[in-house]
């Protein structure tokens, strides 16, 4: 089974162009002119095993909001459309992350019911050139594109680098876990509605 999908998005604010292989090996080229941002999607490439090439161009003389929600938006849309008709998937991940000090928890459902549950708490307000609260707005944005009920907690920690890598890693991991398809239920629609 081939699971790919190819976007485009292009605003007046960003020009994002997006691949990704959810049958990859982990491999990544990411350039969206936010280093940190760039350090956490290729944690997530390579802890969810999936080849991701993001290329985002974003009005970042502003700052980097419509970049960080841009790249969400795309990379939602990009993992429906590769997800397909959701037959014989796992359907549901759940991934509880240590690093170091910090611990979050990722639970997930490929519902196409988009909700974000977001409990992770910074102590500064800048991570490198990235406001820290676009994390959640990234998050928010890709739940509700790829049609993800997604709760992200974090259970401890006090190094913010450190607590946000744990929940990127965490969500890959649980992403991970939701996308394998299960041998026990090869061609069947996980949900009794018969419908996702």
């Amino acid at each position: 089974m081939k699971r790919t999908a190819k976007l485009t998005r292009n605003t007046h604010e960003t020009k994002v162009s997006l691949e990704v292989n959810l049958e990859g090996e982990g491999t990544y080229n990411v350039s969206t002119g936010i280093g940190f941002f760039d350090h956490m999607l290729e944690q997530l490439a390579k802890h969810a095993l999936l080849d991701l090439n993001i290329k985002a161009e974003g009005d970042l003389h502003i700052d980097a909001h419509h970049t960080a929600e841009d790249v969400g938006i795309t990379l939602g849309q990009a993992l429906k459309e590769a997800i397909g008709d959701k037959k014989g998937i796992r359907r549901y991940g759940h991934f509880d992350l240590v690093m170091d000090e910090a611990r979050i928890t990722c639970a997930l459902d490929l519902s196409n019911r988009p909700y974000l549950k977001w409990d992770v708490n910074f102590t500064v307000d800048k991570l490198g050139e990235m406001d820290t609260e676009l994390f959640q707005e990234f998050f928010h944005a890709l739940a509700g594109n790829a049609g993800i009920t997604l709760h992200i907690t974090q259970l401890a920690g006090t190094n913010n680098h450190h607590i946000i890598e744990a929940a990127f890693k965490a969500f890959a991991k649980a992403l991970r876990m939701a996308l394998e398809t299960d041998p026990r239920a090869a061609n069947q629609l996980p949900s009794t509605k018969g419908a996702l």
